[in-house]
């Protein structure tokens, strides 16, 4: 069963989603549960705080998977996997990233770690490039600045590409069209893979 919190938390979520963080007040929250919102605040004083705990429990997962890359041989069918698997989840906390540079001015504890994280993620892509260059998937490159400018690219476009499917193309966040979005990601990778690379990527 779940607990207060957690149902909370779920509720909030799906607000915040439908309407925008900034459209769902506390009163909005505790009326979908059927509480008062005194009884709400026993759990979450503020608003702020559901968000917060909102995004740490969207990131433990994320945190995790940088921290286990270096246990794994990176492939593509695998990095393939592990961006579906992110952006999946992006979209199950849509109301985040559609309005991310807002929610960043207005929580410091979540600005401090989506700032380290941007660091970590950085690392984290070029281990993994490291390893597909080991196993022949990828060229070397042929200057630091172009491995910093796609990793770059890619992290940016795994942070903005939910709000501009909401933007321009309006559509469902069905399996399919995550993984088209998965695929426009990994397909930055294209220009840089070997001929064995680029076979692997045609299977994918």
């Amino acid at each position: 069963m779940k607990s207060t919190k957690e149902k909370i938390l779920n509720t909030s979520r799906v607000l915040f989603n439908t309407f925008g963080y900034s459209n769902v007040t506390i009163r909005m929250i505790a009326k979908a549960l059927q509480m008062s919102s005194g009884n709400l605040n026993y759990h979450f004083k503020k608003r702020d705080q559901i968000l917060e705990a909102l995004y740490f429990e969207m990131v433990a997962t994320f945190d995790q998977r940088i921290e286990d890359l270096e246990t794994q041989t990176p492939t593509l069918k695998k990095m393939q996997q592990e961006i579906y698997s992110s952006m999946k989840r992006m979209v199950a906390y849509k109301f985040f990233w559609t309005d991310l540079y807002n929610l960043l001015q207005i929580n410091e504890p979540i600005k401090v770690h989506f700032d380290a994280v941007y660091e970590r993620r950085k690392n984290g892509l070029s281990f993994v490039f490291d390893q597909l260059i080991a196993t022949n998937m990828i060229k070397e490159f042929e200057s630091e600045q172009q491995r910093i400018f796609l990793i770059e690219r890619m992290i940016t476009y795994s942070n903005t590409w939910l709000y501009a499917s909401m933007l321009y193309s309006k559509k469902e966040f069905t399996q399919q069209f995550v993984l088209t979005q998965t695929n426009t990601l990994m397909a930055f990778l294209y220009p840089y893979l070997s001929a064995k690379g680029k076979n692997d990527y045609q299977a994918l």
